[in-house]
């Protein structure tokens, strides 16, 4: 019996000892490590813009490269878009950023004062009420799904935002066009352009224009043009491209003669219209009534 007793004691004794050891190996909230995102999905050569407060004209603290990581403290919804407070180290700055260009983004909830002016806190007015629960917020063991859903959302919107930035920037031509504009026929109707009603003799040079192309497989659009008249059969005819650069094509004895271009020049003529190719690529259909005015 006393043998008994003897044992039940000691373990008493050593109780208190072997709960500070445990809570030392195993603590007790994840949230003692830092948080830690990378900034993804800038496009080439951008920034990420450190602000002073969650909004898209906050002042700017610091920017930061794509790939770097940062310090996420948790992220705010805002008018609709997740903002999340960062530290960063190399700047050193804090502040906000848009949760869409942090991986992953931190599930945590940043206290409603950092947000900026208009935005109502969500913690309760009246103090008699029951403080939030900080244990569903940070997503403790009692509610484990609820800070994982938002987190793996947010993740995957941030990727896919990067990859669609990507594909965005190899699919925009190098040649300024719209890539949103609808697709033409290349097909010329030449006998609807030859057809138009006669432009007046007077017409003010850099008022005329003049339907063009200037790359290989491109429709035809309208280029603006200047009209220098030299005589009753002579004038030169500059035509600029919408995209920038000019071209000068001549006429002599009322018929295109030459440009002030290297490649080939040739013509055909339907009626009084002169239907131009240079090179491969350019392409004019200038009436008489453009060079000549009659």
């Amino acid at each position: 019996m006393r043998r008994r007793l003897r044992t039940i004691l000691y373990a008493l004794i050593a109780a208190p000892s072997l709960l500070t050891a445990f809570a030392a190996a195993f603590p007790a909230h994840a949230e003692d490590t830092p948080f830690i995102s990378i900034v993804s999905g800038l496009a080439p050569d951008d920034l990420l813009n450190v602000r002073a407060k969650p909004s898209p004209i906050g002042k700017t603290e610091a920017r930061i490269a794509n790939g770097a990581s940062v310090t996420n403290l948790g992220c705010n919804d805002v008018d609709g878009h997740q903002w999340c407070k960062i530290v960063s180290d190399n700047p050193k700055a804090t502040g906000w950023t848009p949760a869409r260009y942090l991986v992953p983004v931190n599930p945590a909830h940043v206290p409603d004062t950092d947000q900026p002016t208009g935005v109502q806190a969500a913690t309760p007015a009246d103090p008699s009420l029951p403080a939030p629960d900080l244990t569903a917020r940070l997503g403790d063991v009692a509610h484990p799904a609820a800070p994982e859903t938002p987190a793996k959302s947010a993740a995957d919107t941030a990727m896919q935002d990067a990859y669609g930035l990507a594909l965005a920037a190899a699919a925009t031509p190098s040649t300024g066009d719209d890539p949103a504009a609808p697709a033409q026929d290349a097909t010329v109707d030449t006998q609807t352009v030859a057809d138009l009603p006669p432009q007046p003799a007077a017409l003010a040079p850099g008022n005329v224009e003049v339907p063009c192309a200037r790359y290989v497989g491109q429709p035809m659009e309208r280029c603006a043009a200047t009209v220098v008249r030299k005589g009753a059969d002579k004038a030169d005819v500059t035509v600029t491209w919408p995209d920038g650069g000019s071209r000068v094509i001549s006429f002599d004895a009322g018929l295109p003669a030459s440009s002030d271009g290297q490649s080939e020049f040739r013509f055909t003529r339907e009626g009084s219209l002169n239907m131009i190719r240079i090179g491969a690529s350019e392409r004019f259909e200038i009436t008489d009534t453009v060079a000549f005015g009659n």
